[in-house]
């Protein structure tokens, strides 16, 4: 795994995240195109990063006047993937060949992981190949 970057912008939205909740941070990315924060937890930190009711989640987006979205980390690529897609319910999937087969359960869910212009997909794949390089592509079945 290479080494992930980060200016000094990002720096201090990942400080304002770890004094709200308290929670151990992994990473932070940035995406101005769905103008949305996801804040990688580490393993276990979910519930912390969230709070009570979502208030840490309400406080987060009130302050940075964007969309706030929390993962948690898996050191399982299946896993990771399930958790970067909630709260779509997805069906089986397989990682082989380094390639990522995700089963969406209806016509709905393909939709919404897929997204407009394929934009979704392609931030799920992008998020995933940040810690599993092996990953080549994601293709919805």
């Amino acid at each position: 795994m290479s080494k992930i970057k980060f200016d000094i912008n990002t720096i201090k939205i990942m400080s304002l995240f770890e004094a709200i909740t308290r929670a151990k941070l992994k990473d932070c990315i940035m995406n101005n195109e769905l103008g949305q924060i996801t804040f990688v937890v580490e393993e276990n930190e979910i519930g912390k990063a969230i709070g009570k009711n979502a208030s840490n989640i309400k406080l987060l987006e009130q302050k940075l006047n964007k969309r706030i979205k929390i993962v948690e980390f898996s050191k399982n690529i299946v896993q990771f993937a399930r958790n970067l897609a909630y709260p779509l319910r997805l069906g089986d999937i397989s990682f082989e060949n380094s390639i990522m087969a995700i089963n969406g359960q209806d016509t709905k869910t393909k939709g919404l992981l897929i997204g407009r212009n394929s934009q979704n997909l392609k931030s799920l794949t992008e998020n995933i190949q940040r810690y599993y390089k092996d990953l080549k592509e994601i293709k919805v079945i």
